[in-house]
């Protein structure tokens, strides 16, 4: 549940934060008669995605067992790719995000409404299409059961309510240093969900060495403990993995973490508000660097 949690807050809020700027920028312009195509954009962000992680749950369903590890491997290495780069391009665009933004929305408002929409559904519809895959992926991982979902809809409740109450200036958080833990936190989670799908390789028969076992717990671990829960939500802890498995795992979440935190001490952090003219009715939402 932990981990998909974090995973909801985490792509969630960054969600939220784009939807406050775009949002903000409209009313501090005097254009609130454009936020109806940016809200009907937003909610075709968000079905599709919801469309996307139905086709990955029943249509993997119909599938043979081996090309259901085939498919669930593959799609757990994209999905750990995506995040790994979501988690250093945040990092590096955070500070220019808001401008960015800016500019793609002026240039769409002088194409129409439809151009508008479009804008929104992109610029939130990437955010739900990482969500959608890595949550997937990270519930097969493990296990199916109503945690991981709910865990996951708990995030994204609270995604929702934190980016609400940023852009009424309702709280204040240092989304620089949020966005870096929840950054090295989601690597360790894609660690684990990396060596998971190459065990899910090993399984289709794509992969040698299913049999060849790192080390074997299984006779005194119990999977159904507090502490067997724990491991295997956050860290996908396997009591008798492959040595492929674990191989991948220190290969990916070494280096990663490495280059991650080297790239936050390099970086400055100046997080920064804008406040809206006084006759604005609603404040500029606050941003910050993402070192």
């Amino acid at each position: 549940m932990f981990s998909n949690f974090l995973i909801g807050l985490r792509e969630g809020l960054e969600a939220a934060l784009v939807v406050g700027i775009l949002v903000a920028y409209l009313v501090k312009t005097d254009r609130k008669d454009k936020l109806t195509p940016l809200w009907i954009g937003v909610g075709a962000a968000v079905a599709v995605s919801l469309a996307f992680g139905a086709i990955l749950t029943y249509g993997s369903s119909t599938l043979s067992f081996e090309a259901q590890e085939a498919f669930g491997g593959f799609m757990s290495i994209l999905a750990v790719g995506f995040v790994t780069w979501m988690v250093f391009w945040m990092r590096k665009a955070a500070r220019s995000m808001k401008s960015e933004l800016h500019g793609k929305l002026d240039a769409a408002l002088a194409l129409g409404p439809i151009a508008l929409a479009v804008t929104a559904a992109i610029a939130v519809g990437r955010e739900g299409l990482e969500t959608a895959l890595f949550l997937w992926t990270n519930i097969q991982a493990t296990g199916s059961s109503t945690q991981p979902i709910t865990g996951a809809v708990l995030g994204l409740a609270t995604a929702v309510v934190l980016g609400y109450l940023i852009y009424r200036q309702a709280v204040a958080i240092n989304l620089a240093k949020f966005f870096t833990v929840t950054g090295a936190l989601l690597i360790v989670v894609a660690a684990g969900v990396l060596a998971y799908g190459f065990h899910d390789l090993q399984e289709a028969g794509i992969l040698p060495g299913i049999n060849n076992s790192a080390y074997d717990i299984t006779s005194w671990y119990s999977a159904s403990s507090w502490y067997g829960t724990l491991l295997k939500g956050i860290f996908n802890f396997s009591p008798n993995p492959t040595v492929l498995e674990v191989v991948v795992w220190f290969a990916y979440l070494v280096p990663t973490m490495f280059l991650f935190f080297r790239g936050s001490r390099a970086a400055v952090t100046r997080p920064s508000q804008v406040p809206a003219p006084a006759a604005s009715p609603a404040p500029e939402p606050q941003t910050a660097a993402a070192s």
